[in-house]
């Protein structure tokens, strides 16, 4: 079978990691898919498309007949990180990482891709994903290589100072990095962290009814990890006429469910939002940066 990249896949890594980087790694793509495949035994069934947003996902069955799921990912996307955090948590909240079939390339239980936290209403989306990400934050392996919230932040932050003169994007900007430096320069939690985490990283499971999927390891705030969530489908909140405060509303009640500072979240939530804002504007991604930065002036 052909192993050619999703348009997904393609489009992401070029935005995060260059065109020329991504490029060169997708060109070697379909020989190294197969290539895994005959090393670790594993006969391919289909790949998932749109499939991930940093990796090839394929689904496969095992020397035994097991279903499971190949996932592939570029050296430069540290799938290392990913491996060692599904190891630490072992089944717990997350996808059970079966074997690493060789270097970037990791053998996982397989969930039912088609169905994600998105397909339920979203009160009760939102219930679930909280009950999922609780079990996730978790104290870190001892000499762990995961980095910091910190860390991670600093260099988006860096990339985000461009826009700060741009007088579409500027005032925003400016308050998502004094909200960035007031939560890093004050006490902060050194728990693991999912980092990427939202109502399509949850998908169905037959071991456990949700399983958290996609993790970007770090360490840091667990409001870090939840300000994804908040603005989960900006779509719907932006198109309703209760949008504003029905984001302030989320923030409230995701922070109570869960035991978090309020003003934490609301921090965290503006920078990620701002930070993917600009990201988007700088991609060219007019619609969903308008999107991103109407849902960061509420807050």
């Amino acid at each position: 079978m052909g192993f050619e990249p999703p348009q997904r896949l393609t489009r992401t890594l070029g935005e995060t990691y260059g065109d020329a980087t991504a490029a060169a790694w997708l060109e070697t793509l379909p020989a190294l898919a197969g290539q895994v495949l005959d090393r670790a035994s594993l006969d391919a069934e289909r790949v998932m498309a749109p499939g991930g947003r940093s990796s090839l996902v394929v689904l496969v069955r095992r020397s035994d007949g097991s279903p499971a799921a190949l996932k592939i990912a570029p050296p430069f996307a540290r799938p290392d990180r990913e491996r060692d955090a599904l190891a630490h948590w072992n089944g717990w909240g997350a996808v059970q990482l079966l074997d690493e079939a060789e270097e970037g390339a990791l053998v996982l239980e397989r969930l039912h891709p088609e169905v994600s936290l998105r397909s339920l209403p979203e009160a009760k989306a939102l219930l679930e994903a909280a009950g999922t990400v609780r079990k996730l934050w978790v104290e870190p392996p001892v000499g762990h290589g995961f980095e910091t919230v910190t860390e991670r932040t600093a260099r988006q932050a860096e990339a985000m100072g461009s826009h700060l003169d741009d007088a579409a994007t500027g005032e925003l900007t400016a308050a998502a990095l004094a909200a960035r430096q007031e939560l890093v320069s004050g006490a902060s939690e050194s728990l693991l962290l999912h980092g990427n985490f939202r109502q399509g990283k949850v998908l169905a499971g037959d071991r456990a009814p949700w399983l958290a999927v996609g993790p970007e390891p770090l360490v840091g705030d667990r409001a870090y990890d939840l300000a994804r969530l908040v603005r989960d489908r900006v779509e719907d909140l932006v198109a309703a006429s209760s949008g504003a405060s029905a984001a302030r509303r989320r923030v409230n009640k995701l922070a109570d469910s869960l035991d978090l500072d309020r003003e934490r979240l609301r921090g965290w939530t503006l920078f990620r939002a701002v930070e993917s804002g600009t990201r988007a504007v700088a991609a060219g991604r007019r619609q969903d940066a308008e999107l991103l930065l109407e849902f960061a002036s509420w807050l």
